[in-house]
Order: C-alpha cells, then sequence, then structure tokens
C-alpha cells in the first residue's frame, strides 16, 4: 500500500508518531508531504490530489482538529476524506464510504487513539456490491459533474 501523509505545522509531532506507527505494522510506501506551509490547504490539496490521482492508495491528514484539511481535501475532485474520532467512523469510512483519506485532529485525538482508528481504516476495504453501493455511486457520479 503507499499512503500520503501531510499536515499542519501544529501536527508535526502527531504525523511522526503516527508515521512511526504505520511503519511498525507494515503498511507498505508512506510519503511525507510535510507540514511547513502555515496554510494547511495547500499540504491536504497536495496530499489529495495525489490521491484522487491514484499515485497513492490511501491519504492521512492532520491537524489540530482535523476539520480543516477534511474540508480542503474535500474539494479536490475524487477525494473523500472522512474525519475520523472513533473506531466504528473509522471502519465505516471504508466500509460503506470508499473514503480515500483519513484526517485527524492534533489536539482532538490522542496518538494511541490516532493508532487505533488509522489501524481500522487501513485495514477495511469497501466491498464493491454491498448494500451501500448506491450511496457511492451517487456521490461519486455528482463529483464527475463537477
Amino acid at each position: 500500500m503507499k499512503i500520503a501523509i501531510g499536515c499542519d505545522p501544529n501536527a508535526q509531532k502527531a504525523k511522526e508518531e503516527l508515521i512511526k506507527f504505520m511503519e511498525s505494522k507494515g503498511y507498505g510506501e508512506i510519503t511525507d508531504f510535510g507540514s511547513d506551509d502555515p496554510i494547511y490547504a495547500n499540504v491536504a490539496v497536495d496530499v489529495a490530489e495525489a490521491v484522487a490521482a491514484k499515485k497513492y492508495d490511501r491519504g492521512v491528514l492532520i491537524c489540530g482538529t482535523g476539520i480543516g484539511v477534511s474540508i480542503s481535501a474535500n474539494k479536490v475532485k475524487g477525494a473523500y476524506a472522512a474525519l475520523i474520532s472513533d473506531i466504528y467512523s473509522a471502519k465505516r469510512a471504508r466500509l460503506s464510504n470508499d473514503a480515500n483519506i483519513a484526517c485527524f485532529g492534533a489536539f482532538t485525538t490522542g496518538n494511541k487513539l490516532r493508532e487505533e482508528l488509522i489501524d481500522a481504516f487501513l485495514t477495511n476495504e469497501f466491498e464493491e456490491g454491498c448494500a451501500s453501493q448506491p450511496k457511492v455511486d451517487a456521490f461519486i457520479e455528482y463529483d464527475n459533474k463537477r
């Protein structure tokens, strides 16, 4: 699996800890898109564009709350970013929504919980033809119209 990750300057430590965790779990090739840009929308869009272009299988974004990066990433056609704060949502982001980017809050989610959340996000897959397929098809169709 190829994973793109980025954050704002406030989330640098959270990003570094999450990278170490993903590497220890053997999740594949992880590319750090940085955190130096104080305009986190730029980093979020860079990650989202790379994931939407299928250069990466998944993306991970972190800012103070995770809200700003998720809004920014979702402006990119083909990027489906989910703000994740609980295990059930982390699983459903993949299983029911085929999200390709996980967003986290560095100030709102502790390190150990972020590890559990990214684990749930990366180990679950959307199943084509499942009961959620019509919903996913609908938002992809809408996305393709813009």
